[in-house]
């Protein structure tokens, strides 16, 4: 099947610059296509997992997936979906957060022996001779069409720096480099990217005469109208330092009925005969499919087995621990006794436990109690667990040899269950 196709059916596709020349590309020869990524911070969220899976679906297609950091233009800042100028970062921390960014990818896409790339517009970008760029390359810019934009019209009422209205021009640069120096035919990004992307190539045929292409994606809502990559407690980050495997598999087994079929085909490696038989289910089968859903986002970021610890942490918390429970999937059998070893987590600092650490300070910690009077209510009605041990004394400190391999599990009640881990 060709691999635009492929993005088509599964719903990556929002806008392209000529279907059948897309297409065409594609059988023709192993494309080189390109993204970029904003390295404004160390961790990339799920926000970014459209493009990232865009790219993972081009290698798997036989093609070469580029990823471009962009160390250079994030010192100037992207003002496409944005309602004010964002803050400047300084060049060791890009530089820092790009590095964070390739270690992410590369649970998505491989990088070995040429089958991707990774490249920092840096390279390129910061030591531009700023008067040879503009006789070289602005003079190949209209401002009446750049004010024509959506990323920049959007920004023209609340202002626009200089420095955000240069972005296209070094966006498109960017594609004209990745053209003459590894053959990148195709850019593909977020559909408020669509304006940068045809200043791109329209740069390309300006300057070479080649012919490029261009891909938007849609932008991600769930049924409620909310932007996808958002929970109840912030972004959903990649990083599980930042967003544990468990709080990751809970937003995607969160997923709204309406939305489940669409991100299976988004966010999982699926057959589209099984998205689609999963996505038509009804409530209360549906919930199958959700953790299904959550399942293998979760094992294609974080790896089978924190999936299938997330899995049975999920079913035992929230009930239903049949020990022949399964999730069931054309790439994995999990079985959820098996996989009921990981709770959510909190951390706690080595100085807080040398402080003095209670009982009643853990069970507020780890959520279990709202308060010091309520976790000491819980601890006299005899529901309060620390390492599988009913909690006798309020007065309980908690050391650090308590932990068992850095963790320590504690329960309120039969089903509510939260892990300490030590930071």
């Amino acid at each position: 099947m060709n691999q635009y196709d492929i993005l088509k059916e599964r719903g990556f596709v929002f806008q392209a610059t000529g279907e059948e020349q897309i297409r065409d590309l594609f059988d023709k020869k192993r494309v080189t296509t390109y993204i970029g990524f904003d390295p404004t911070a160390d961790s990339l969220h799920a926000g970014s997992l459209v493009p990232i899976m865009a790219l993972a679906h081009i290698q798997k297609g036989g093609h070469r997936p580029v990823a471009l950091v962009g160390g250079g233009t994030g010192l100037v800042g992207d003002p496409s979906g944005k309602t004010e100028a964002r803050k400047l970062l300084k060049t060791a921390d890009v530089k820092r957060n790009a590095e964070s960014i390739k270690n992410q990818l590369a649970n998505f896409i491989s990088f070995e022996e040429g089958e991707a790339l990774m490249v920092n517009n840096a390279d390129w970008l910061v030591d531009i001779r700023y008067i040879e760029f503009l006789r070289d390359i602005g003079k190949h810019f209209s401002v009446n069409r750049m004010l024509t934009a959506e990323s920049v019209k959007s920004r023209l009422e609340k202002g626009l720096t200089f420095i955000e209205f240069n972005y296209m021009v070094l966006q498109a640069y960017d594609f004209h480099v990745l053209n003459r120096e590894h053959d990148c035919d195709l850019q593909m990004g977020g559909q408020d990217q669509w304006g940068n992307i045809v200043a791109g190539i329209d740069l390309i045929r300006r300057l070479s005469g080649k012919e490029a292409h261009g891909l938007t994606f849609p932008l991600i809502t769930n049924s409620s109208g909310e932007k996808f990559g958002k929970s109840v407690k912030g972004a959903v980050w990649l990083d599980r330092n930042k967003t544990s495997p468990y709080d990751y598999y809970q937003f995607f087994r969160n997923t709204m009925d309406g939305d489940v079929g669409r991100y299976l085909g988004l966010f999982t490696y699926l057959p589209m005969d099984e998205v689609r038989m999963l996505g038509a289910l009804a409530p209360p089968l549906l919930n199958r499919a959700k953790e299904i859903l959550a399942f293998e986002a979760t094992r294609i970021n974080h790896g089978e087995e924190s999936a299938a610890r997330a899995f049975g942490a999920s079913v035992e918390k929230f009930g239903e621990a049949d020990p022949n429970r399964t999730v069931r999937t054309s790439s994995a059998v999990v079985h959820a006794s098996a996989s009921m070893k990981e709770s959510p987590a909190v951390g706690v600092g080595r100085a807080v436990l040398e402080a003095g650490f209670s009982a009643l300070d853990a069970f507020v910690l780890s959520g279990l109690a709202s308060s010091r009077g309520e976790a000491r209510r819980l601890i006299r009605q005899g529901g309060a667990y620390i390492g599988g041990e009913r909690v006798a004394e309020e007065s309980l400190l908690l050391k650090e040899s308590d932990f068992n391999d850095g963790g320590l599990e504690l329960r309120a009640g039969k089903k509510r269950h939260m892990r300490l881990i030590i930071e």
